[in-house]
């Protein structure tokens, strides 16, 4: 029985595995993704990754480990020179797995695996995503930077009601302004009816 057994065997022999996921191995070292069926890849990314964690330190020791497992001179030698130069940074997480559909003949999940410092559309939109994203109200600079502009967003909105106000006594000036002309009007009208009202009365008299 297999009671509590996760690794796949992939309907294979242990050497006739061990023989598949060295080459497999190599394979993606070599060419940086290569397409394969879902459950290969699985098992694939839990046998290439500690060789990849174990290329970061460049001694004897480490290139004989990385033979024993790829069985490969080739790429053993690109492991270590290239392509543990390009993962230094990064802690874990060396692959990616792609899953692109089912294959026609026997409806297989297939997918691609690759080295994710080798995909640089992916590494640019993840830059892009930082840059965008990233934000830091704590700290010297940032916190000087943002305090400006919130002065003076502060200052904009202080200034704003003060220009609506303004705009409102301008049009109460201009009303008040408007019934005085009007009252003068009415007067100098109310005048001159008045005087002729006088005079008919002195001719009366």
């Amino acid at each position: 029985m297999r009671h509590g057994k996760k690794n796949n065997h992939l309907g294979r022999t242990a050497s006739h595995r061990s023989a598949m996921l060295s080459n497999m191995a190599s394979s993606l070292i070599t060419e940086k993704r290569i397409t394969t069926t879902v459950a290969k890849a699985k098992e694939l990314r839990k046998f290439v990754e500690p060789i990849l964690t174990k290329a970061k330190e460049d001694t004897t020791h480490s290139r004989r480990v990385a033979f024993s497992y790829l069985n490969d001179k080739d790429s053993v030698k690109i492991l270590f020179d290239e392509v543990a130069t390009k993962i230094a940074d990064r802690p874990g997480g060396y692959t990616r797995i792609l899953k692109t559909g089912n294959r026609l003949g026997d409806n297989a999940d297939m997918c691609i695996i690759e080295l994710v410092d080798y995909n640089e559309l992916m590494l640019g939109e993840s830059d892009a995503k930082k840059s965008k994203t990233r934000r830091s109200r704590r700290g010297g600079k940032s916190a000087g930077a943002e305090a400006a502009p919130a002065a003076e967003k502060k200052e904009t909105k202080k200034a704003e009601p003060k220009a609506e106000a303004t705009v409102e006594e301008a049009e109460v000036v201009e009303e008040v302004e408007a019934k005085a002309e009007e009252s003068t009007e009415v007067e100098k009208v109310e005048e001159p009816k008045a005087k002729n009202e006088d005079k008919g009365e002195d001719t009366e008299k």
